[in-house]
């Protein structure tokens, strides 16, 4: 099963769908030109409205995480998931900011794991 859904949740069904596709891209258990359901199959599979899985599928393909492929299907895209770009290019800043300041690299990773581990 690619998504489960919690029928007791606040969360919206679709919603739901949504941020556990957009995890597991994220995670790399789909990774890129993954070939996802049909929105009926997934449907049919999670027991809700074919226009629920449609919903999640649209806003994942707005932002970038899916691409659909005609009659060929949903995919997973290759353009979607920043967050480690975004991640390297934050350090990538940070690393040109200490230099600037003139700390050494182990004093710059130790303030770095400190503030990840606040």
């Amino acid at each position: 099963m690619i998504v489960r859904v919690d029928p007791t949740s606040k969360t919206p069904p679709y919603e739901q769908v949504k941020v556990e596709i957009a995890r597991r891209i994220r995670e790399g258990d789909l990774a890129v030109g993954t070939k996802l359901p049909t929105v009926r199959a997934l449907a049919a599979e999670l027991g809700i409205a074919p226009n629920t899985i449609a919903r999640a599928y649209r806003e994942l393909e707005e932002a970038g995480l899916l691409e659909t492929r005609g009659r060929a299907g949903t995919f997973v895209g290759a353009s979607g998931d920043t967050t480690r770009q975004q991640a390297r290019d934050a350090a990538a800043d940070y690393a040109a900011r200490v230099r600037a300041l003139g700390l050494s690299p182990d004093e710059a990773l130790a303030i770095a794991k400190a503030a990840l581990e606040a």
